[in-house]
């Protein structure tokens, strides 16, 4: 096949690239992220393996100068294990936990492994839209701790 013929096969369009994310997609991606985290911790505590994700951070060394160097990020795990033996998930954005049945924060799981099903379905229904209006509620919430400190 020559390249013309190629070409013919995609779809052009004329279109305009925004020059910033919308709000909601920026929070989906922050809870869709963390997410993410949460369920390489699960499967690595699965595997017995450890999960690190590391950060750039500014130091100042002996000498006054700035430094740019990797550290850990400290991950705190969203679940525990309740007396029943069953793990209690909790979805948090910031440090706010997030109601996804209004006056429920908690998720009942039998075990390590349904825990990472149902870590995943909630990062599809995040990336999908269905939790905006609790992310929403819990930005709200997060932005009026912001306020109060000013």
């Amino acid at each position: 096949m020559s390249a013309p013929n190629l070409l013919s096969n995609l779809q052009f369009i004329d279109t305009v690239r925004p020059r910033s994310m919308p709000a909601v997609q920026q929070r989906r991606n922050k809870l869709s992220n963390q997410l993410w985290q949460q369920i390489q911790l699960a499967k690595s505590q699965i595997e017995h393996t450890h999960f690190v994700v590391k950060r750039r951070v500014t130091v100042k060394d002996v000498e006054g100068n700035y430094k740019s160097i990797e550290r850990p990020k400290r991950i705190k795990t969203w679940w525990f294990m309740s007396s029943d033996g069953s793990l209690c998930l909790s979805v948090f954005y910031g440090s706010k936990r997030i109601e996804i049945v209004p006056g429920k924060t908690f998720i009942s799981v039998k075990n390590i492994a349904e825990l990472v099903k149902t870590l995943e379905l909630l990062k599809s229904e995040t990336e999908a839209g269905s939790l905006d209006r609790a992310i929403e509620n819990a930005s709200g919430a997060q932005k009026l701790n912001f306020n109060k400190k000013s």
